[in-house]
């Protein structure tokens, strides 16, 4: 049976939704406040259902929601959805602050809400790959990860350069990892703007003595979206910023022979994976599971990344006085 699914905003983003669920023959709603806005969508999709009414939408009840509008808006009307027992797909951040995230969490248990959080690179098929790796023994036991994300811009005057770009990094590292970090350290340091960070490292450590670090920066002469991964057996590298995003496995290892560490290296690989369009594998995954449970991206899963989030902001505001 096809799902319905609304779409509530009709920005970029939300274009986006409305673009790849039509593809799915899933869209049935778009919810926009601005009425030339929706109207020209409902120009390109004659066929679904506008409203210039949020409250509306809701009231509607389709199969299934997805918010994508400016992240101050995603807890009251996350909690609209959830509060009649809608499932509700919301955009990172879940919310601004994590206290909003635990209650959407807790209500979602007590309505029976299906609830997801849109980091979408747990679908990039590179990063479904490396979990995969990780999982089948390949690098041994997990050492250290990380991951780094720089470019010249986009600056913000709001947030800083960590609250802007580091939620892809968390959510990638506590999927890989299997669970959210124990331990957090973060230093960050701001130069255009005397209230706002340009560049923060963090570092993390996760349970059974795992490290990693995210350093992230808009503040910097090339782009590089890359991320290391370093195990007993062996490591490897993935780099989204490269034209053929190649996933490199780096046979090397340091063994020890009566004490002494020994330096092992044997030829790398280029592990191939299936090229996929990660907004269309996560919304396919969310219509997927309306009628079972969220495994991927879940809303707890969700406020483990604002919780970061909001305890690497105390810590370099800390560090900064």
């Amino acid at each position: 049976m096809t799902k319905r699914i609304c779409v509530i905003g009709g920005g970029k983003w939300g274009q986006n939704h409305i673009k790849t669920l039509a593809s799915l023959d899933c869209l049935a709603a778009i919810a926009e406040t601005n009425p030339e806005r929706l109207n020209e969508l409902l120009k390109l999709y004659p066929d679904v259902v506008g409203y210039t009414d949020v409250d509306e939408a809701i009231a509607a009840r389709y199969d299934g929601y997805t918010v994508a509008v400016p992240a101050e808006l995603h807890y009251p009307i996350g909690k609209k959805i959830i509060e009649k027992g809608l499932n509700v797909m919301m955009e990172k951040p879940m919310t601004l602050t994590a206290q909003q995230s635990k209650e959407l969490v807790e209500l979602a248990k007590k309505t029976g809400s299906r609830l997801m959080v849109g980091h979408v690179l747990l679908f990039h098929p590179a990063i479904r790959k490396i979990k995969e790796i990780i999982e089948s023994g390949k690098l041994g036991k997990l050492f250290y990860l990380y991951s780094t994300r720089l470019n010249l811009g986009t600056v913000r005057t709001e947030e800083s350069a960590f609250s802007s770009l580091a939620p892809h990094d968390i959510s990638i590292l506590d999927y890989l990892i299997g669970s959210p970090a124990c331990r957090i350290e973060a230093k960050g340091a701001k130069f255009l703007q005397s209230e706002v960070y340009d560049t923060t490292l963090a570092q993390l450590e996760y349970p059974g003595n795992i490290h990693a670090h995210i350093y992230v920066s808009w503040l910097h002469p090339f782009i590089q979206r890359l991320l290391v991964v370093v195990g007993s057996k062996g490591m490897l590298s993935f780099d989204d910023a490269t034209k053929d995003k190649s996933i490199y496995f780096y046979n090397k290892r340091i063994d020890f022979e009566k004490g002494i560490p020994v330096k092992v290296e044997d030829p790398d690989e280029i592990i191939p994976y299936e090229k996929k369009m990660p907004l269309e594998e996560e919304l396919k995954y969310f219509v997927e599971h309306l009628d079972s449970s969220i495994e991927i991206n879940s809303g707890e899963a969700g406020y483990e990344v604002v919780k970061i989030l909001e305890t690497v902001q105390r810590l370099i505001e800390s560090d900064g006085k």
